[in-house]
């Protein structure tokens, strides 16, 4: 039974004196209810004459959890789960209420218990309940004492979540057609009060002792290793699992499956365990490579990767237990791609690298949530491929130059503001400004300032602050540098500084701004501290300048004909070369390219033509600039070239341009026919040239350019006559099956296969292929099979959406679709907020580009007011 109590100030502060609780007054217009109690037990002490305690957002710090003892009994039969948990607590300030966490549970009992397990009173203690703030308070009506150490007892339930978050249900299939059904939690930022009372912010670290009931035909898992099982009345077991080390609650985790594993380490269902071996290998080698860059030991008994058949991100860093969509961690050598593979190798070695940043060491808050994923991003790079990090700079630059970006350290209170923290800023500009102060503090004082900070608050939490200290007394050019000054101009403001360069003789001289791609009036308080990186002709060597000023200048020479500012992009900034410096660095690139590396190379092209998007630059001027790709021999220029050219052909091809569109197709086919002719229909060669071929095949084709088609189609119709059982070439088989669906019969037969295929790398090709075709027919029962969820997963709905939108049959579909489901894609996707409504509005609403379209959004998303900060990311897109 729910009772909705009034509360008011006079009677929280009655209460506060009376009972001597450290306590804040609560807002009338708070809504709080009172827990059922079980038949049988005494009745609570008179609820309906309290008021709830607290009256903010965050937890007060009077109460600190120690250790929790959590069982619990799910049953995947009746998607329920029973539990209890005991908490001991430190106590701070003397105290009636305990205030925690819970969200969606049904409290049967809760007691407090003294350091000898007495209890406190014999009656139920009573529950009340604060929905809004997802919060219960717990009523004791004897003091609980400064400096004592108690027990709190509470007995709970609840059904499976809805959705990817919190204790949820998942389910698989078998070769056969049986549907099989697992539990998995995903916590983080804000779930795991979804599946038992706690403390859900991540400076309350304790430890966790987990028993896990269950039938005797799955397995359980959890953090740590289980150290004994016990068999119960009914034919149960219980698994015991090992105490953990001190850990926030978003790092808890507990699945229970029937999977099998390829070592004691892998996790996958039954009939895919083949494709864990690739993930085994990366692991391995990645916490090798950690342990020594680190240089501290894992902090574990055992790490275990399991694939969640239902997962809505890429994967969750739970310690000791890492979760991972299928995709994410199956690798099938016979269907997935080098770029799968890359996928594979980036993912564990991101949430591996939690492990130490994020578990070990964790933020004090959700406003640095970057000091966990801007790092754990960054690792991916260290330990695999840095080749990659230019596209992730790339992304993040495309995110901070519109004015809806944010801070990288920006304020978050409740779990909506939470949750927007896991984005493009956190995420690509934090490794990107991670990377830039390594490259300028150099690697050697970079790595052994990361190795004091985790050694220092191993086991505990920190903030920026703590990291720049831990990175201090560097010093440049003899002089000592404020590492704490510097770095708040890249964390504490959003943006990113556009650094106009002019040649004046032997100096340069420089000027900063913000870099946006829309028209704004200029904002003289923008200023960063740009650690400044040039080359010249007349000499190999880096030069390092920290410029901290509006304008500035640096000596180079009259003999220096060229200097390339922001070397190989270590930095995170624009550069704008007035008068004729394009001029020179376009002759450069024609007469001399390789004077320059790769990667100066593709960050021209990519600076290039993000000058033209914001209008700083003609894009006569940037054409000019990749003119001499047809003497690339690297693939990542060429590829950084070929994408801009793509993006223009798809836009004049979205807006109905026929000859427009003809003649740009035949001037790409024309530019890159020798690059496309040297291409092989085969899985052969490095990774950069598997991923060229790739993209420049699948350009080529839906270009029409009919040697490609031709090779396609002959491809195609083999695996027709094989009834699929033939491996393609895992590079092409998307663009092969991507021809093949533009016929019936085609199309057909992909969407069967889909519906059997164990391996998720060739499902996800198959659904990219599906999407392409030019029959809106299709298109929509597509759609239409995403929202029921049987034969396309709910997980995969926002990709569908993004796919047909893309397509230039599909983009106004994509969003009518949309509008037209508004309310069950909001159910579905679990909560307004969610990244996956944020990549359906952003996805669909990107591929406009007319003032009509804008009218459209305009008219539609004001209704939508729960999106308003979204809503202006988009139109801003649009008017882009």
């Amino acid at each position: 039974m729910c009772i909705k109590c009034a509360r008011g100030i006079t009677s929280s502060l009655l209460l506060c004196s009376f009972f001597l609780v450290g306590c804040h007054s609560s807002q009338s217009s708070q809504q709080v209810s009172s827990a059922p109690h079980p038949k049988g037990e005494p009745s609570p002490l008179g609820e309906d004459n309290l008021s709830f305690p607290w009256s903010r957002l965050r937890l007060p710090r009077y109460i600190i959890p120690l250790h929790y003892h959590l069982v619990l009994q799910p049953n995947l039969t009746t998607l329920r789960f029973t539990g209890s948990v005991q908490i001991q607590i430190d106590v701070q300030n003397n105290s009636n209420w305990v205030v925690l966490h819970s969200k969606g549970l049904q409290i049967s009992k809760a007691t407090i218990l003294d350091h000898n397990f007495a209890h406190l009173t014999d009656q139920v203690l009573p529950v009340l309940h604060n929905p809004s703030h997802e919060q219960i308070g717990i009523f004791s009506p004897r003091v609980l004492s400064s400096g004592q150490k108690y027990f709190l007892y509470i007995e709970f339930g609840a059904e499976f979540a809805e959705g990817f978050y919190g204790f949820y249900k998942s389910t698989y299939k078998t070769s056969k057609g049986e549907t099989r059904t697992l539990a998995s939690t995903h916590f983080e930022p804000t779930s795991a009060r979804m599946a038992f009372p706690c403390f859900d912010e991540p400076s309350f670290k304790a430890n966790f002792s987990i028993q896990i009931r269950r039938s005797p035909q799955y397995i359980s898992l959890s953090n740590m290793p289980i150290v004994k099982t016990v068999e119960l009345h009914g034919g149960l077991l219980e698994d015991h699992f090992a105490p953990s080390v001190k850990m926030s609650t978003y790092l808890v985790a507990f699945v229970i499956c029937d999977f099998k594993s390829v070592t004691v380490s892998i996790y996958a269902a039954p009939e895919k365990w083949e494709q864990t071996h690739y993930a085994l290998e990366v692991a391995v080698k990645m916490l090798d490579f950690y342990e020594e860059y680190f240089n501290i030991p894992y902090p574990l008994p055992k790490q275990d990767l399991i694939a969640i058949p239902d997962f809505q991100s890429g994967a969750m860093e739970n310690w000791g237990l890492t979760t991972y969509r299928e995709t994410s961690l199956l690798y099938d050598p016979l269907t997935s791609s080098v770029s799968d593979k890359l996928w594979v190798t980036m993912v564990i070695g991101h949430e591996l690298a939690h492990q130490w940043f994020g578990n070990l060491v964790t933020m004090k808050w959700w406003n640095d949530i970057w000091l966990n994923e801007g790092f754990a991003r960054y690792m991916e790079f260290i330990s695999a491929e840095e080749e990659y990090l230019l596209h992730t700079c790339f992304a993040a630059i495309g995110h901070d130059s519109l004015n809806s970006s944010r801070p990288i350290s920006s304020p978050a209170e409740n779990p909506t503001q939470i949750k927007e923290m896991f984005d493009t800023v956190s995420y690509e500009k934090g490794a990107c400004v991670l990377h830039m102060l390594r490259h300028f503090l150099t690697d050697e004082v970079f790595q052994s300032g990361i190795v004091r900070y985790l050694r220092k608050y191993s086991f505990g939490n920190a903030q920026n602050q703590d990291l720049w200290d831990s990175l201090a007394n560097v010093r440049l050019n003899g002089e000592h540098l404020d590492l704490t000054a510097i770095m708040n101009t890249w964390t504490l403001q959003k943006g990113i500084p556009l650094v106009t360069v002019t040649r004046k003789g032997p100096r340069l001289l420089l000027r900063q701004h913000r870099f946006l791609k829309t028209v704004l009036p200029s904002d003289p308080h923008f200023l960063w501290h740009i650690p400044l990186t040039y080359r010249t002709d007349t000499s190999s060597i880096i030069h390092r300048h920290l410029m901290t000023s509006t304008s500035d200048s640096i000596h180079i020479g009259e003999e220096a004909s060229w200097v390339k500012i922001n070397s190989d992009m270590t930095g995170y900034y624009v550069v704008h070369y007035e008068d004729d410096g394009w001029d020179v660095m376009a002759k450069l690139m024609r007469e001399n390219h390789t004077a320059l590396s790769y990667k100066d190379r593709t960050h021209l092209i990519h600076n290039a033509f993000q000058l033209v998007s914001a209008g700083h630059l003609s894009l006569n001027k940037a054409m000019d600039l990749i003119g001499y790709l047809q003497l690339e021999k690297h693939t990542v220029p060429l590829l950084e070239g070929l994408g801009y050219l793509e993006a223009f052909y798809n836009l004049i091809e979205k807006i109905n341009e026929l000859e427009l569109t003809k003649d740009l197709g035949r001037y790409i086919l024309h530019f890159f026919r020798a690059v496309i002719d040297q291409q092989t229909w085969s899985d052969s060669g490095s990774v950069s040239e598997r991923r060229l071929r790739s993209e420049v095949l699948s350009l080529a084709c839906h270009l029409d350019y009919p040697p490609c088609l031709e090779r396609a189609n002959q491809h195609f119709q083999e695996w027709l006559q094989s009834n699929g059982t033939l491996n393609l070439p895992t590079d092409v088989a998307e663009t092969v099956y991507s021809v093949g669906a533009q016929h019936d019969h085609g199309w057909n037969s992909l969407l069967d296969t889909y519906k059997i295929s164990l391996s998720e790398a060739q499902k996800n090709k198959i659904l990219q292929a599906l999407t392409s075709s030019r029959d809106t027919e299709k298109l929509q029962r597509l759609l239409q099979l995403g929202l029921e969820g049987k034969v396309i997963r709910s997980q995969d709905l926002s990709s569908l959406i993004l796919m047909v939108a893309r397509n230039p049959k599909g983009h106004y579909l994509a969003w009518n679709f949309v509008k037209k489901n508004w309310d069950e894609l909001v159910e579905k996707l679990v909560f307004l907020g969610s990244f996956s409504i944020r990549h359906i509005l952003i996805g669909t609403t990107g591929q406009f580009s007319s003032p009509d379209d804008l009218i459209e959004v305009n008219l539609q998303m004001s209704s939508y007011y729960q999106f308003m900060n979204l809503y202006y990311i988009i139109i801003i897109v649009i008017i882009w």
